[in-house]
């Protein structure tokens, strides 16, 4: 079977380029004869809010520039592939969905990273109409998105997964390397908060809780790692309206995989203190380096948590349910080795390999179903 995947790829930055980085080697190593088609760009230049790199080799497809997409049509004609796989996140991607589909006839199956947009759109419903007509099958990473699907697209068959975990990338430091680079203290206990700062994604949850957490354990220190979506003055400026000026490090800007496993390697647990969003890439960051995780009950989130073994699900989004749930990490603090078995036997549950069999499968069903 021949794919066509259409995503961004590496050295485009984001959680979504690497998983498709990932994703097609897995589909090569089972055998399936991919074809690339990466994105150039996916917003202007005075849009990209800082996050620029390098241009991924060969590539034109440009996800604001209709008249690129013209140019992705005759590639796709030209390879000849089964079926077209392309990676969804927004509903600003529908039109080009619609666009190719159309203008190729080549069927079409979404890799559903999110459903709806998280920011959302007044005319979001209308572009999940263009997607529903252009879509033979979706694959989605957790049930809290199926659902979704199944209540939006009946007809249209749906094939759930999860998002596989990352695995580190190159040799790690030491715990006493990491965190004395870090001006950690080596016994007090870390928190990291890592990856893009973005409203959903409750920092502010998270700093307006450890007021409650520090009177539990006043040495506690979280580090927040990542690029500033929001202002971060903002966030510097809660910081000292709350006093948390000794135990909280903000570290602004793009983490590169090297110092991701600095920050990772010095954490004793990941906190997730979403107020919205389905699944998150940064679980399964934090289950490949063997730490445990504190979520939110917000989408798929406790999906990813087998509670007191892999991590701890919060009452609710509030700086209160989050700090009685870093509460409880901080009660099992003392056995967090004694967890590493459960992360481990979840690694490898939810591995690479897995996916993309089942991925494949299902890709498979529905190119028969056009024969």
């Amino acid at each position: 079977m021949r794919i066509a995947f259409i995503s961004p790829f590496p050295p485009l930055k984001g959680g979504i380029a690497r998983f498709s980085s990932l994703l097609e080697a897995a589909l090569r190593k089972r055998g399936y004869d991919l074809f690339p088609l990466p994105f150039r760009a996916l917003y202007p230049g005075f849009m990209a809010n800082g996050l620029t790199s390098s241009l991924p080799d060969g590539a034109r497809l440009l996800l604001y520039n209709p008249f690129s997409w013209i140019g992705a049509v005759r590639q796709l004609k030209s390879q000849h592939p089964d079926i077209v796989l392309l990676a969804y996140w927004s509903g600003l991607l529908a039109p080009l969905c619609f666009v190719l589909r159309r203008l190729t006839g080549i069927r079409m199956v979404v890799l559903l990273h999110n459903l709806s947009s998280h920011e959302s759109f007044f005319f979001e419903p209308f572009m999940q109409r263009l997607l529903a007509a252009s879509a033979e099958g979706f694959l989605s990473l957790s049930s809290a998105v199926s659902e979704q699907v199944h209540a939006a697209f009946p007809a249209v068959p749906l094939c759930t997964l999860f998002h596989p975990v990352y695995e580190p990338e190159g040799s790690l430091p030491s715990l006493v390397d990491a965190r004395h680079e870090l001006h950690l203290d080596s016994s007090s206990p870390v928190l990291l908060f890592f990856g893009y700062v973005r409203h959903y994604k409750g920092l502010d949850i998270m700093l307006r809780a450890m007021p409650a957490i520090l009177l539990r354990e006043p040495s506690l220190r979280l580090v927040v790692a990542g690029h500033f979506y929001e202002d971060v003055s903002f966030y510097r400026q809660l910081v000292d309206q709350l006093g948390l000026g000794g135990n909280v490090d903000l570290y602004p800007g793009y983490v590169s995989a090297e110092r991701s496993a600095l920050y990772f390697t010095a954490a004793d647990a990941v906190v997730l203190p979403y107020r919205s969003g389905t699944q998150s890439g940064v679980v399964q960051l934090a289950y490949g380096h063997g730490l445990p995780v504190i979520v939110t009950p917000v989408g798929a989130l406790p999906e990813m948590v087998r509670s007191g073994q892999t991590g701890w699900v919060a009452g609710d989004a509030s700086p209160e349910g989050f700090a009685e749930a870093v509460g409880e990490f901080l009660d099992s603090r003392e056995r967090l080795a004694s967890m590493r078995p459960a992360i481990e036997a979840f690694r490898r549950e939810y591995s690479w390999e897995a996916f993309a069999d089942a991925a494949g499968k299902f890709l498979e069903t529905i190119v028969i179903g056009r024969e």
